[in-house]
């Protein structure tokens, strides 16, 4: 079994008479054997050094059937993006609803996110929907806010970060999350101002919490919001997609 796991697929582990899933990851920088906890993707990651045997891997993972099975009690599962799931979209929850016999792509529509087509392709749809609606909400504001500092946009991008909800570059270009469309607005609000700002400023001075507190009337409640849900939001559709670095 051991010489058949490749790097990225779940290994089942029988200890016991408990079954343990671990997803394998190998990378070259690791030193020695370790197990992690990947909250967002929902698992126990056994990292292993490219130069360790998968088996040696496998025995210490086994050694740790006691941490691992602790660890995976505390979980919380991804969402998937699928039939009847809930989503929040702008802070409100929507019910996903699969037209497959429809021809209208997504829309939005009384509480319920609609997506047409075959079921292979929904969670796609979802994902694309989202990220394009995120830009159709963000870019406005980041103009806006732009505007009102003196300062010119070279590019918005969308993207799917783990670390962080947006960033600027020297030369004006920003990068979001997509997944802020499913944050209140003052949320968005907040992360656009700050990353806006960044035009100004490329550090967290005071002079930089001062633009930024220019743009927006209080920062506290969406730094609040994101600090105590944000985590979970990272959560939505990783069965079927990949988050950036």
């Amino acid at each position: 079994m051991a010489g058949d796991l490749k790097d990225g697929e779940t290994l089942v582990l029988k200890v016991n008479d408990r079954e343990l899933s671990v997803r394998l990851s190998e990378h070259a920088r690791a030193r020695r054997v370790s197990l992690r906890v990947d909250p967002i993707k929902g698992c126990v990651v056994l990292v292993k050094p490219r130069r360790t045997s998968k088996r040696a891997a496998i025995a210490f993972a086994i050694d740790k059937a006691d941490w691992i099975a602790a660890r995976i009690a505390e979980l919380v599962p991804p969402i998937p993006f699928s039939h009847g799931v809930e989503v929040p979209i702008l802070g409100d929850p929507h019910i996903i609803h699969h037209h497959p016999d429809a021809r209208r792509g997504v829309w939005r529509e009384a509480g319920a996110l609609n997506v047409s087509g075959t079921g292979d392709h929904l969670s796609r749809r979802v994902h694309d929907w989202f990220k394009g609606e995120a830009r159709k909400v963000i870019s406005p504001i980041a103009h806006n806010y732009a505007d009102t500092l003196g300062k010119t946009i070279a590019a918005i991008s969308l993207r799917d970060t783990r670390s962080r909800w947006g960033s600027c570059t020297s030369d004006g270009r920003l990068s979001f999350s997509w997944r802020l469309m499913m944050t209140p607005i003052n949320v968005v609000h907040y992360v656009v101002a700050h990353e806006v700002s960044h035009l100004c400023e490329l550090n967290h001075s005071a002079r930089f919490w001062k633009t930024v507190d220019q743009l927006i009337e209080d920062r506290r409640p969406p730094t609040a919001w994101l600090k105590e849900h944000g985590g979970d939001l990272h959560r939505y559709g990783l069965d079927d997609w990949k988050s950036e670095p």
